[in-house]
């Protein structure tokens, strides 16, 4: 059945042909959400509240744009809504009482982000752009680039991402965010410089993924993370790294800060099982501490590496919550 027919029958109430028409759509618009949102948990539910809202409005598509950039702009005014009117995942304290850490470079402001485990991104990155986008999909995908959008004013967010990662012209996103194209060139203009200020810059790109490079850089930090090395991890950072975890609301930026703060956490007898995973495009490593002898490893949050040459330029540390969206337990035996 085309999609000029499934688009028909679908109108006439097929629930089926709805979900035969959307299908092909929904794990980029899931994407889509996530960057505007920053959570995965808050995407899961506003692609929901899209494709629902899509259904009881298809009779109103009148076809002048395809299905597809309709969708998106269902989806892109459903998270401005959900911007509204939703209470943000709000920041936890510290909550090691015996490790006491020292005094943070700054106070991050997203700490409702959450990592999108790789395996869904499957299919959802090959999305052919428009001709104006600016960013690849996988660089718009990365941590630094989620956490930076997320600081950019809601409506600036959407025309950013609409036109820079998206490649949408300036008239196209105008309609659909019901607005003009001087205001969508105004907001563009502002969301380029604040997007620009936020970015961490003039850093080598990031080995290919899987590739012996990533390997080697991996292996080394696994070696010294999972024994509590600090001058081993240390000797991998850039300069200017930065470490944070959301939704601790801690930051630091600088290998020497960095290095006090691991200094600081990374005791006598610190001791981790590594387990690998993919987030954002990048390694992750789920972290298991061991209690007692005997006893289970129990899980220590995922923390994701950002590579830059040969160089780790950050580490964002995640809550063990996390682990089931990456398929990973709360514990691991002996």
């Amino acid at each position: 059945m085309t999609a000029t027919e499934l688009l028909t029958e679908a109108r006439a109430g097929d629930g089926e042909a709805f979900r035969r028409l959307t299908e092909p759509y929904r794990r980029e618009l899931q994407v889509h959400c996530y960057r505007m949102l920053g959570s995965v948990q808050d995407a899961e539910d506003a692609l929901q509240d899209t494709l629902l809202d899509a259904w009881r409005g298809l009779g109103g598509f009148a076809g002048r744009s395809s299905i597809r950039t309709w969708l998106y702009r269902v989806a892109t005014n459903r998270c401005l809504n959900a911007l509204r009117s939703t209470r943000r995942r709000p920041a936890r304290a510290w909550g090691n009482p015996g490790v006491q850490p020292p005094e943070p470079t700054r106070i991050g402001e997203v700490t409702w982000l959450e990592p999108y485990p790789d395996a869904p991104l499957e299919g959802a990155l090959t999305v052919v752009p428009g001709p104006e986008a600016r960013y690849e999909q996988t660089e718009a995908i990365s941590l630094a680039f989620t956490t930076a959008v997320q600081l950019l004013p809601a409506r600036q967010r959407a025309v950013l991402i609409l036109r820079d990662v998206l490649g949408y012209r300036a008239d196209e996103v105008a309609d659909m965010l019901d607005s003009t194209t001087e205001s969508v060139h105004s907001a563009l203009k502002r969301a380029r410089a604040g997007l620009e200020r936020r970015l961490p810059d003039g850093h080598e790109p990031a080995p290919a993924p899987g590739s012996a490079a990533e390997q080697a850089l991996i292996d080394k930090f696994v070696r010294a993370y999972a024994a509590g090395d600090v001058d081993g991890l240390v000797a991998l950072f850039a300069e200017d790294v930065r470490v944070s975890m959301p939704p601790i609301p801690l930051e630091y930026e600088g290998r020497e800060v960095a290095a006090g703060f691991f200094a600081a956490i990374m005791g006598e007898g610190w001791s981790l099982a590594l387990v690998p995973t993919r987030a954002n495009g990048q390694p992750a490593f789920a972290a298991y501490l061991d209690p007692a002898p005997g006893r289970p490893r129990l899980a220590a949050g995922l923390t994701v590496v950002t590579l830059a040459g040969d160089r780790i330029s950050a580490l964002v540390r995640f809550d063990s919550g996390v682990l089931p969206r990456f398929a990973l337990p709360r514990s691991l035996p002996r």
